[in-house]
């Protein structure tokens, strides 16, 4: 097995050494990561609210992010995500790791109606013509 890591020799505490070709271990290092995190599906115009965690000194709490996702970009792993939000009359925009740790939950709040990947142009609107439509989805309901 060439290019073969003795993980052992890595991580003493383990009671017997395990051998992982490349491939396994990029496989191995993100079920590692990864394991754990649902996320609903979301896209470029949809409103969410990301949960993140913030650590103050020895203290951490959690504090959303409301805002609309302009992009999407990356994949696997590396996947990232920019939000972007009004506050106090001036854009915020963050942008997010989609796998990391310091994400909590995202919370997707409404679907949005646009025909673009990227929202760039929402940068220079402002007011009403910042909005983006909200996409109508048919509930069906049983009669009694």
């Amino acid at each position: 097995m060439a290019g073969a890591v003795p993980v052992f020799d890595e991580f003493p505490y383990l009671r017997r050494p395990i051998k992982l070709n490349d491939m396994n271990a990029v496989a191995f290092v993100h079920e590692k990561l990864t394991q754990g995190k649902q996320f609903p599906k979301f896209k470029a115009g949809d409103n969410v609210t990301v949960n993140y965690k913030i650590i103050e000194g020895g203290k951490e709490r959690i504090q959303g992010f409301r805002g609309d996702v302009i992009k999407r970009q990356g994949t696997s792993f590396t996947q990232t995500f920019t939000v972007r939000k009004i506050s106090d009359g001036v854009g915020v925009e963050r942008t997010f790791p989609l796998f990391s740790p310091n994400i909590d939950s995202i919370l997707l709040n409404k679907t949005g109606k646009v025909r673009r990947a990227k929202l760039y142009y929402l940068r220079e609107r402002s007011g009403k013509r910042a909005r983006i439509q909200e996409k109508k989805m048919a509930v069906v309901t049983e009669k009694a």
